[in-house]
């Protein structure tokens, strides 16, 4: 057994609180002063975005007009379960469109249909739940949906909106946009009710020629059972066990998409989704087997037929058993979270014939339906075309080819627009990249209004005089692009996380005109087929240099599997023909319009590496690398030390405080010495996992009580990040249960297999050689109240017992000179517990950045970033750092938890909360671009 450290640690008490909860108003986060680096953060953003409030402002004068910039109203979020999603695209549509020729306001629509004016900041938080609790202290309410339409009319020149679902999709905001007069991206309101119903959709598809898949509508509580039973017999379909796919007719990104098996179970799930309240309209259809699933992106470029983009194959995998229990459909989960369950394959490796058909069919749905500017449409590919299908009336419809079948299921009228969606997996492949795919459909958008035309041609005047100028700036000075390397991925169970982190990153910077930055996949040596179990040294890794399309994915076994099929001779042929001829049919349709600026992505392919040449290259090309590799040797100092050597400046800490900071135990010895600079440690106890395993659990259990001196323990590996393998144990059992999990090297816990309910434990793989064993640290939640009060509004609840809450805080600047940014707490919602989808996709709960005055004192937040500061000085960190420990709210002081050298850095990571809250707020691109300026400064 490995020592234990330090003797149990008596936390502080100050005086109690009142002994009634606390009922804490949020306000608006306090601006903080910025460190005493000098230009930190001193070169002007990139981009212009409006400020926050919605005050009416008079239109410019025509001669004004001409010399500003164009006014979008960016809107999203929606009554629908798809807001999060829709919060996720409205930041990725702020990002990529943002800039001096192009102004954006943003707008909200809550779950109540109530419209807010929020600040483009605001659009960084993380969850639906986290937006909504902020918009009471943040937003500006409009009184009705007429005032807010109004509002526009006054102050935009056109709206983008971003709402998926109801009201995005099926008409609504257009509708109100419409009797407004307010111009608008997208298809009008009539025809988004017509496309958007999936069964009335169906029908008119039926009545065109085109095939379709069998389908059975239930309609609130209509559903007729002996109805229902006749339909399987009418599609071939075994009454008692025939498969089906049961979905809401209008309600889109999957949700309450279920399979069900036979006519009882189909008519259970139909009820379900009708009594959940997702839809009063379900069909059940027919389960495509045997067939592939498709999506294809269709640009409109005005009087020409539209253009449909390369589409893509949707493979669905199966790798374990779990999957009985979750059948092979493209669902909510797989279309959004990272999972090697799917796969995205573009083009498709269907026939020629096959994408010539899709393609073709793609292109008369759009025209018939009357759509406009962009959509995407999803099918399925059926090699043996289903028995239900097999009809002389079937024969001669279109979608029959000689391979097989092709069928269209879903009209998507506001495709998704996060940084990894199909929009731009597939603009990517043919020379678009977000923001020229993005300004795009919104320049052909405004040439449709004759009133913009006038104010469409000044915004390309400005956009080509502001190109020219940074042209000449270019000559005059001399200067060429300085090159950078974003790395990310590894083969940690951190892996996925560094994906997200890293894409964040590459697509922020690429903002910058003076800089060419290139994506990078660290991976096993012999891809990720090989087992995770392997240790892997410096020598068994590569590297890839990615074109832009591939860097679009889910997963970085994804990514790479896709780096192998581009390099294949046959998949290059193909892919090069069809990128041709989609983009001579877009040149075609584009080149006579004034605003069309052309393609931007040049057809590159992927390079591989070893490690040590891939080093040798950015050497070469006097390049900085910007590491976002989370844990393994991106954290530990390896690749830290490698640059180094090689002369390479990189961001983050150096060698040292990395290898310091990734050993937790080594951490707390490194700042053991600052207690009385209110900095304190937690003791822990540290074991091999292999004596875990061949000890008696129940004596090591009475060792920890004995020796830490608690009830209840926290586990976490010695040596890994991003919350993997941590979990709260509270018996023996629960430490069998963990164990056993080592033991069998599985990859996650379940939900609530442990005594305390819990979500599901993401495991590290492989198993860490040690653990750490710490007391479990009681804090006072933070809940949010629904209960009534006067001013009927959601509020806080905490009861300040326990004095001391979690907080986490990211540190920027030069060695010795560290500062610390405004500490995040987090808040869960009474009951709530967090999803999945959300964990991903908009960061953790509802984060308050700085804490609320009510709980948190100023003298005590500055003490706190004040400990914090002395800690990251003492360590060594330089460049950026995030600081996780507890804070006691009363006196400031703080407990180390641990350090992360290289922290998270996806669109909503509280680091970019934190940045905004600073004075003036440090938006994303400005963000990474001081982090990698500082990375420049130390190597000069």
């Amino acid at each position: 057994m490995l020592p234990s450290l330090a003797q149990p640690l008596l936390l502080p008490r100050l005086a109690s609180p009142t002994t009634a909860p606390l009922r804490a108003p949020i306000v608006a986060p306090r601006s903080a002063s910025f460190p005493a680096t000098p230009g930190l953060f001193a070169s002007p953003l990139r981009a212009v975005v409006s400020q926050p409030g919605v005050k009416e402002m008079a239109p410019a004068p025509a001669a004004e007009q001409e010399g500003r910039p164009l006014r979008v109203g960016l809107v999203c979020g929606g009554p629908s379960a798809e807001r999060g999603i829709s919060l996720n695209s409205a930041r990725s549509v702020l990002d990529h469109i943002q800039g001096e020729d192009l102004l954006v306001s943003c707008y909200y629509i809550d779950c109540g249909m109530n419209a807010f004016g929020i600040s483009p900041a605001q659009l960084y938080s993380n969850t639906p739940s986290d937006f909504d609790f902020k918009l009471e202290s943040l937003a500006q309410e409009f009184h009705s949906l007429t005032e807010f339409a109004e509002h526009l009319s006054a102050n935009v020149d056109i709206v983008f909106p971003v709402i998926h679902g109801k009201f995005g999709e099926d008409g609504g905001i257009q509708e109100l946009l419409e009797k407004t007069n307010v111009p608008f991206v997208g298809t009008a309101s009539n025809e988004c009710r017509r496309a958007f119903d999936k069964h009335n959709a169906s029908l008119e598809l039926n009545t065109k020629g085109f095939l379709t898949v069998p389908n059975f509508l239930v309609e609130n509580d209509t559903l007729d059972k002996s109805k229902l039973e006749e339909w399987f017999r009418n599609t071939n379909l075994n009454k008692e066990n025939g498969k089906v796919v049961v979905k809401p007719t209008r309600a889109g990104s999957s949700i309450g998409v279920v399979v069900a098996y036979g006519a009882n179970e189909a008519a259970e799930k139909a009820e379900g989704i009708i009594s959940e309240g997702i839809d009063d309209k379900v069909i059940i259809e027919v389960f495509l087997e045997g067939g592939c699933e498709f999506t294809a992106i269709v640009i409109d470029v005005g009087n020409s037929e539209p253009v449909v983009l390369l589409p893509t194959e949707v493979e669905l995998q199966s790798f374990s058993n779990t999957d009985i229990e979750e059948d092979t459909i493209f669902n909510y989960r797989r279309k959004y979270l990272p999972t090697q369950q799917v796969a995205y394959h573009t083009p498709p490796r269907f026939p020629a014939e096959v994408i010539d058909c899709i393609r073709k069919g793609v292109s008369l749905l759009f025209q018939h339906f009357g759509l406009r500017d962009f959509a995407r449409i999803d099918g399925w590919f059926l090699p043996t075309p289903a028995t239900s299908l097999l009809s002389s009336e079937n024969g001669g419809k279109f979608g029959n080819t000689e391979y097989g079948t092709v069928l269209f299921t879903d009209i998507n009228l506001i495709s998704g627009m996060e940084q990894t969606s199909f929009l731009f997996q597939q603009a990517s492949k043919v020379g678009f990249s977000h923001s020229r795919i993005l300004r795009t459909i919104v320049q052909h958008a405004c040439s449709r209004f004759p009133s913009l035309v006038p104010r469409n041609n000044a915004w390309t005047a400005l956009f080509r005089e502001m190109q020219s100028a940074k042209q000449a700036e270019v000559i005059q000075n001399g200067t060429c692009k300085q090159k950078a390397f974003v790395i990310f991925g590894g083969d940690t169970s951190e892996r996925q996380v560094s994906l997200m982190s890293g894409t964040n990153v590459w697509l922020n910077l690429q903002g910058f005109d003076d800089l060419d930055v290139t994506p990078c996949l660290l991976t096993p040596a012999n891809g990720y087929s090989s087992s995770h179990n392997n240790d892997f040294s410096e020598s068994s890794r590569d590297v890839w240099t990615l074109p832009y399309s591939l860097v679009l994915r889910h997963t970085t076994e994804e990514v790479c599997a896709a780096c192998f099929e581009a390099i294949e001779p046959e998949r290059v042929e193909i892919t090069s023909r069809l990128r041709g001829q989609v983009m001579k049919e877009l040149e075609q349709g584009l080149r006579k319009k004034d605003w069309f600026a052309g393609f931007d992505i040049a057809d590159e392919q992927p390079t591989q590496y070893s490690l040590e040449q891939w080093i040798n290259h950015v050497k070469e090309a006097k390049a900085v690398v910007f590491i976002a590799v989370h844990g393994g040797i991106g954290e530990d100092g390896t690749i830290q030390s490698l640059l180094e050597s090689a002369g390479v400046p990189y961001t983050g800490p150096g060698p040292i405080a990395s290898r310091t900071c990734m050993d937790k135990v080594a951490t707390s010895l490194a700042v053991d010495h600052l207690a009385s600079y209110g900095i304190h440690t937690i003791p822990k106890d540290v074991r091999l996992s292999e004596e875990l395993v061949q000890t008696s659990r129940v004596d090591i259990w009475n060792e920890l009580k004995a020796k830490l001196q608690t009830e209840t323990v926290c586990v976490k590996p010695a040596r890994d990040g991003c919350s993997t393998g941590v979990a709260r144990l509270c018996c023996p059992e629960d430490l069998e249960v963990y164990t056993n999990a080592l033991r069998r090297k599985l990859q996650r816990l379940p939900a609530n297999c442990l005594s305390r309910a819990h979500g599901v434990i993401e495991m590290p793989v492989p198993p860490p050689e040690s653990l750490i064993f710490e007391p479990y640290i009681e804090t006072d939640e933070i809940i949010i109240s629904n209960e009534s009060r006067d001013d009927s509004s959601r509020h806080l609840v905490w009861k300040g017992e326990k004095e001391w809450l979690e907080i986490t805080v990211g540190v920027v600047g030069k060695r010795g000179e560290m500062h610390s940014l405004n500490p995040s707490i987090t808040v869960k919602e009474s009951g709530d517990i967090l999803s999945l989808e959300e964990k991903f996709q908009g960061g953790t709960g509802i984060n308050l950045t700085p804490p609320p005055a009510t709980i948190m004192s100023e003298a005590a937040l500055q003490r706190c970033k004040s400990c914090i500061e002395t800690m990251a000085n003492t360590l060594g960190l330089e460049g950026f750092s995030r600081i996780d420990a507890f804070v006691n709210v009363r006196s400031g002081e703080v407990l180390l938890i641990e350090v992360n050298t290289v922290p998270g850095m996806t669109p909503s990571t509280v680091l970019i909360h934190q940045a905004l809250t600073e004075e003036p707020p440090i938006y994303p691109h400005k963000f990474f671009r001081t982090l990698l300026d500082l990375a420049f400064e130390r190597a000069n």
